[in-house]
């Protein structure tokens, strides 16, 4: 019997999940059929500018990581500064680097 059941219920899960899936295929009106015609229509690209689209997106995640480093970089710097020693293995970590953050923090907001 408790099979039957589970069968039933997994029946009924698929059958729910493939009308939820069909529907929005349904759902398109007059309105957007150009607008999918046109997409269509367009020339696929070829190899070569699949391969410029791969290294400009190289290209710009390499910048990202590297513009975060140097964030990240000038951020403990500006912590090294203020007294930070992040070499230390100081029972008093979390205080030491707020009262660093607090002193770095004081430091930019008087020379604004």
């Amino acid at each position: 019997m408790r099979s039957t059941t589970s069968k039933l219920t997994l029946a009924a899960a698929m059958t729910a999940f493939l009308i939820g899936a069909g529907v929005p295929a349904f759902a398109q009106t007059e309105a957007s059929a150009p607008a999918a015609a046109e997409a269509t229509a367009s020339q696929p690209l070829t190899k070569e500018q699949k391969k410029q689209a791969r290294a400009q997106a190289k290209a710009q995640r390499k910048a990202e990581r590297k513009a975060a480093r140097a964030k990240n970089n000038a951020e403990l710097k500006k912590l090294e500064d203020a007294g930070y020693k992040p070499a230390l293995n100081d029972p008093n970590y979390p205080q030491n680097l707020q009262d660093a953050q607090k002193k770095a923090n004081a430091a930019a907001g008087a020379s604004q």
